[in-house]
């Protein structure tokens, strides 16, 4: 049997995907490889897989690290590394979290901070206090202005007219940021694909009228729990609207058990020397991914977006890392970029 690197759009595969998730996924972001139009590297000596996207000709962008048992994950990645080599595709890696580091690096990554992640510990949290008086009052107004917020089922999501009302909030909230915005790719969730019906999806609506959305995926491992992942809101909607949902989801989530509620990541924000690797990064990385902390958000909102994050207090914020093998190049960051509409 040959090593393989299978699409995950196909149904039957999404769902052995999402089982190996279940078995082995201790990243917060892991569902995000069934997005679709991501491959999946198999070895079929290993349980579990590799997830990827080609960038052009020559290069490979693997998103999470390895999702396998731990003592399966390095030979999984040399089992990945051999097939990229053997295909003449240099490998890059995003969202790597701390306990990644030091198994890239011995295989030879160059490894260096991207990020962090945002983490709730739903049994910890409360609204009450002087620090979410604001964000009391944010809902209040948005309540006073008639705004409602339920969850939609799936067969919800599949009627026509669902799917047209949540289509036409995706057009005019692209078209709210600009006539050269981009919707970003890859290290974001979506809405459709073989992999929607496992994810959660709530509605913000006036009347009939629907507002803005949010949706939710599950996450596994140690802090199991859901993602808040993708969030579309029509520009004319009241001030408070998607906090609102986020709220609503949150309460849910609470009643069902659920242990934490994840943030996700965001690039180029909680920079710190302190979360260097010991050996095997880049200093002119660094340097550069620093520049774009204070001067990038032309490129992306990243402090806009980690404010958001911070205003609910989130009590995990943990590194996260990307690696190139075996060094940074221009060509490899340029193909990062492209992949996830940044440029």
């Amino acid at each position: 049997m040959t090593r393989t690197a299978e699409r995950v759009e196909a149904q039957p595969e999404c769902d052995v995907a999402f089982e190996c998730l279940r078995r082995h996924c201790e990243h917060s972001s892991g569902f995000l490889t069934l997005n679709v139009g991501t491959l999946r590297y198999r070895d079929p000596q290993i349980d579990g897989f590799v997830a990827y996207r080609p960038a052009g000709r020559r290069h490979a962008i693997q998103l999470c690290g390895p999702v396998a048992a731990p003592q399966d994950r390095a030979a999984l990645l040399r089992s990945f590394l051999r097939w990229a080599d053997g295909e003449r595709r240099h490998v890059s890696a995003v969202q790597l979290t701390q306990s990644d580091v030091s198994l890239y690096v011995e295989h030879g990554f160059t490894v260096n901070q991207l990020g962090a992640s945002y983490s709730i510990d739903l049994a910890r949290f409360s609204l009450s206090g002087t620090r979410f008086m604001r964000l009391r009052n944010k809902l209040k107004r948005a309540r006073r202005a008639g705004v409602t917020v339920r969850e939609w089922d799936p067969a919800q999501r599949e009627e026509a007219a669902g799917r047209r009302a949540l289509d036409e909030i995706d057009r005019v909230w692209l078209r709210g940021k600009g006539p050269l915005a981009k919707e970003l790719a890859f290290m974001i969730g979506e809405r459709g694909g073989p992999a929607a019906s496992r994810r959660r999806l709530f509605v913000a609506a006036a009347g009939e009228r629907p507002l803005a959305y949010v949706t939710y995926s599950p996450v596994f491992g140690a802090r199991a729990g859901w993602l808040y992942d993708l969030t579309r809101r029509r520009p004319d909607a009241p001030a408070g609207t998607i906090e609102l949902v986020f709220v609503t989801a949150l309460e849910r989530f609470l009643q069902e058990g659920c242990g934490w509620l994840h943030l996700g990541h965001t690039p180029m924000v909680q920079l710190d020397a302190r979360h260097a690797p010991p050996s095997g990064s880049s200093a002119v990385l660094a340097w550069l991914l620093r520049l774009l902390a204070e001067h990038g958000e032309a490129i992306y909102p990243a402090r806009s977006q980690e404010q958001y994050k911070l205003k609910w207090a989130p009590h995990a914020i943990e590194p996260e890392y990307f690696g190139f093998a075996p060094r940074v190049t221009p060509g490899a960051v340029w193909r990062l970029l492209r992949l996830t509409r940044a440029v």
